[in-house]
């Protein structure tokens, strides 16, 4: 199970000092498959710093461009989550029934029961294709699909292919408020992105391996097999947790490197869910004050710029 554990630091500190960190965790904890939870968080947080430092040595490409490559990425993914189980029901030929998501009618599919309305595609795929478009560095295949979802969103013409769901499905994106395919905010910001990406030269993206959509298919399982929705507590608090990761990710990234770059996802995402929750304040998650919602999606910004200006400052001196 150490071995789990090295997957978190880049693939050159593995080749070089992989061994030498196993043998020191089989020497430290004898007959542990697992360190004791201070341990991993320690190892995790070391590997987070050891990509870091490593993305920001890396010049075959600048940061700002980096920074929106991943900011694209963020917003592909923030699109896709609320789709998750039904992008999973349709690959595999499923009739969830009443637990379409919030959908009136149950046979939404050609091949389902129940009521006739049909639609042919989920609107989920553009996220998706999209978010794999974009993890290997295929801007200009994302831009198009990004470009569909804003079509889907304000257009009438639509309905068949995509369903209701492409313009009043309820979808959950953490705190606030929920985003609809209709509000273009998501979509106009995600298919911007992409355009830049695109306008770019194609060879300077990233290129990331497709095993980074193995959490991707792992939630659709986990969503599609327990009919978990995005207006369901579970569904809100995981990607809570998930948020929360992502956020201290960055701010370790930052702080290990001063690098801006993971300044500019946290701050697409940020923007589109502040805008979702001034438009509509009272929509969902009434319980939590507006105000405390916006600082904890503001909050992290400031920070975040600080503490590069900070790690900045200290590696002048040295």
């Amino acid at each position: 199970m150490n071995r789990l554990l090295l997957a978190a630091y880049p693939k050159s500190y593995r080749s070089r000092q992989g061994k030498e960190l196993l043998a020191c965790l089989a020497e430290a904890y004898p007959g542990r498959s697992w360190p004791p939870p201070r341990e991993v968080a320690a190892l995790v947080r070391a590997g987070v710093q050891a990509r870091a430092r490593a993305t920001a040595d890396d010049t075959t490409r600048p940061w700002w461009l980096d920074g929106i490559h991943l900011a694209a990425l963020a917003l592909a993914a923030l699109a896709l989550v609320p789709y998750l189980q039904d992008v999973w029901h349709w690959a595999l030929h499923i009739d969830p029934g009443q637990h379409a998501i919030a959908f009136h009618f149950s046979g939404w599919y050609p091949w389902a029961g129940g009521p006739t309305r049909i639609r042919l595609l989920p609107y989920g795929l553009l996220p998706l294709g999209g978010l794999i478009a974009l993890l290997r560095g295929r801007a200009w295949i994302a831009l198009p699909a990004a470009a569909s979802m804003i079509w889907a969103g304000a257009t009438t013409h639509g309905r068949t292919l995509f369903g209701d769901e492409g313009k009043a499905g309820l979808s959950y994106y953490g705190l606030g408020a929920p985003i609809t395919a209709r509000d273009l905010a998501l979509s106009g910001t995600l298919c911007a992105a992409c355009a830049v990406l695109a306008l770019c030269r194609p060879s300077r993206l990233r290129r990331r391996s497709y095993r980074w959509l193995a959490p991707v298919v792992l939630a659709m399982f986990v969503a599609g097999g327990l009919h978990i929705i995005s207006v369901s507590p579970t569904f809100q608090r995981g990607l809570f947790v998930l948020e929360v990761a992502a956020l201290l990710g960055a701010w370790v990234a930052t702080a290990a490197t001063g690098d801006h770059r993971w300044l500019i996802p946290v701050a697409a995402v940020a923007i589109v869910r502040t805008q979702a929750i001034v438009i509509q304040p009272d929509a969902f998650m009434q319980s939590f004050p507006d105000l405390v919602v916006l600082l904890l999606l503001i909050a992290p910004l400031p920070a975040l710029a600080i503490t590069a200006q900070r790690r900045q400052g200290q590696a002048l001196p040295e």
